[in-house]
């Protein structure tokens, strides 16, 4: 019955752990780029883009799709820095964790 309670209470503690986890991504902020950096999105580690900044030499008309190209290849760069910042912090919740592998908590 001590192996059920301290079970029990690891669970607890695992969710309690998640939750500050879950709310820090939401402050926690990532930034992709592309185009040498001339575009750059800014995004929390959660997925909400907060800036998109443009180099202005970019504003020419007869390039816009140049532009729309560099704003997506930004914003996925920046998604996949999301990503594994959030893969990052549950790696430290779950180590020494007997879990498969492979095995993703829900965020």
């Amino acid at each position: 019955m001590r192996d059920l309670m301290g079970i029990m209470k690891q669970a607890q503690a695992m969710q309690e752990t998640l939750a500050g986890i879950q709310s820090e991504l939401e402050t926690v902020e990532v930034t992709g780029a592309s185009g040498g950096g001339t575009v750059r999105v800014t995004m929390t580690a959660k997925g909400l883009v907060k800036a998109v900044a443009i180099d202005p030499t970019l504003m020419v008309a007869d390039e816009r799709e140049i532009l729309e190209d560099l704003v997506l290849a930004a914003v996925n760069d920046a998604r996949g820095k999301a990503e594994q910042t959030a893969q990052d912090r549950m790696a430290e919740l779950t180590k020494g964790l007997p879990l498969p592998p492979g095995m993703k908590l829900p965020f």
